[in-house]
């Protein structure tokens, strides 16, 4: 096809055009690829869950805190993101991170 010829109207449609062929085809090449990994899963006792490794994922731990308010102990911070107000209410008032270290 030689577009050299074309008129400038006639390019933009023939790109609208490709544009919609392209999200077609995509479309239709994703669908024929689900249908083969789940049909190669099912060939090996597979289920495709167990493929993508969500069956029996390990579940993370909850971070220990490693500072404790000195007078309250159930106030506890990590370490990580911002600090509560109650550390930064200490920090202010004299007291350093390590003095509130567990």
């Amino acid at each position: 096809m030689d577009i050299s010829n074309l008129s400038f109207t006639e390019l933009v449609a023939l790109k609208s055009d490709v544009e919609n062929e392209i999200k077609r085809r995509e479309s239709e090449e994703k669908s024929k690829a689900k249908k083969q990994i789940i049909e190669l899963a099912k060939a090996y006792g597979l289920s495709v869950e167990e493929v993508l490794g969500k069956v029996g994922a390990t579940v993370r731990k909850p971070v220990e805190a490693k500072y404790r308010h000195p007078e309250n102990a159930e106030l506890t911070w990590t370490g990580r993101g911002r600090k509560p107000v109650w550390v930064q209410e200490l920090l202010a008032a004299g007291k350093t991170l390590e003095d509130l270290a567990i």
